[in-house]
């Protein structure tokens, strides 16, 4: 499996963008999906991950409400729809896999295939 994510760009503050995680050489519908990001000098933060199906979201408490996760398994690919965007949301976003059969998502596990992140930049 390789994910490819995108949607990523210069953005004002209070904007919106979608992030897309583009997967390839397995079906992402056997995999737990989540988002991530870091900005530069600071640690990696979790954001959200879906169960395989898209039945649950696992979402951290400080993301709920600006950042919602999605998937669309007939497409092999997931997102990230990221609203009111402040430039302190300015970081490079990943996406992640495990693989899983079960129905919810664990955002706190190890997360097995990543990929290469996509930059957000929030700034007027």
């Amino acid at each position: 499996l390789q994910l490819v994510e995108s949607g990523g760009g210069l953005v004002q503050p209070g904007g919106s963008l979608r992030l897309s995680c583009k997967g390839s050489g397995a079906s992402l519908e056997s995999y737990a999906l989540g988002w991530f990001r870091q900005a530069p000098g600071k640690e990696r933060e979790r954001i959200s991950c879906i169960s395989p199906l898209g039945g649950s979201t696992n979402d951290a408490d400080f993301f709920r409400g600006r950042f919602t996760i999605s998937r669309d398994n007939a497409g092999n690919t997931g997102y990230l729809h990221l609203k009111n965007l402040q430039p302190e949301d300015t970081a490079t976003y990943f996406c992640a896999t495990y693989w899983s059969v079960r129905t919810q998502c664990d955002l706190y596990r190890s997360f097995e295939t990543w990929g290469q992140g996509t930059q957000v930049t929030v700034a007027s």
